[in-house]
């Protein structure tokens, strides 16, 4: 592999899951923030998350693979260290092409630029920098460790040997990568969106609990995590938004969510990280 340091930009629970997982497989990763608070506490999960991995023997040292993490507050230093770099910032266009501005305009042309967005456009994100050929989508799953789908997405000018280096460092962490077009939702937003919130639909209906829809799907389809809970565990905030985006870009209104889900969100559950969603989440 000629990739061997990681930069990963945003030390949120993606960003850090995402630095945890190359970690894990000998990689070395530099993380990065805005504040030292932000990158300390996503050190902090990275250390709790390897340390539960070495519990399960998954690897077999924590200390072994925390010791190839760093963490930062400086943009050139993972410009200067990285030859793959993942955003893994909050859902935001205008965030995500700072953040690439920037990144394009100091790392090295060879250095592919990686977004872990679920639904906006790469070739938007893209087309703020002199290298599109260079960006892609790297979708990855929440958590990163345990999910082994990895979404890439080719933009309008991404480069065949920006896919193929994509390919071969996603199989070399161990995940299933899949290569999709840059269309709204992409494969697995723009279907999961229209399960989850359909589900929300039914319960606002009073078709049934959430419990029971969720069981439906689980022991009836073999879905590993029913619709609802999976929303609650990905959050309801971020499913709004995407929501939203994928109806006005789509024109099909089964993306947007219903009032209960409007309602949840307006009163900040979100879902897992708030404590409270579909599901109660205090005692987990």
């Amino acid at each position: 592999m000629a990739t061997q340091t990681i930069g990963v930009i945003g030390a949120g629970t993606m960003g850090s899951g995402i630095a945890q997982l190359a970690a894990q497989y000998g990689y070395d990763v530099v993380l990065r923030d805005i504040e030292q608070e932000l990158v300390d506490d996503g050190l902090e999960r990275i250390r709790s998350g390897l340390e539960a991995a070495e519990s399960r023997d998954i690897i077999p040292s924590a200390d072994d693979a925390f010791a190839h993490v760093e963490g930062t507050t400086d943009i050139e230093y993972v410009t200067d260290e990285a030859s793959l770099i993942v955003e893994a910032v909050p859902e935001d266009m205008d965030l995500k092409k700072t953040v690439f501005e920037e990144l394009d305009a100091q790392a090295a042309p060879d250095v592919i630029l990686g977004t872990n967005t679920s639904s906006l456009s790469v070739t938007e994100i893209a087309s703020v920098t002199d290298n599109p050929e260079r960006v892609l989508g790297m979708h990855f799953f929440n958590p990163p460790v345990k999910m082994k789908l990895l979404e890439l997405i080719t933009g309008h000018h991404t480069a065949e040997e920006t896919v193929e280096r994509a390919v071969d460092f996603a199989e070399a962490v161990g995940r299933d990568p899949i290569v999709v077009d840059d269309y709204p939702g992409f494969a697995s937003s723009r279907l999961g969106l229209v399960l989850g919130m359909e589900a929300a639909r039914m319960v606002q209906e009073g078709v049934a609990s959430a419990e029971d829809i969720d069981t439906a799907m689980e022991q009836g389809y073999n879905f590993p995590m029913g619709p609802l809970k999976l929303g609650d565990y990905n959050g309801w905030d971020v499913r709004v938004e995407v929501g939203e985006y994928l109806a006005e870009e789509l024109g099909r209104d089964v993306y947007r969510p219903p009032q209960n889900v409007k309602k949840m969100v307006r009163a900040g559950d979100y879902g897992k990280k708030t404590g409270r969603g579909f599901y109660d989440w205090d005692d987990e």
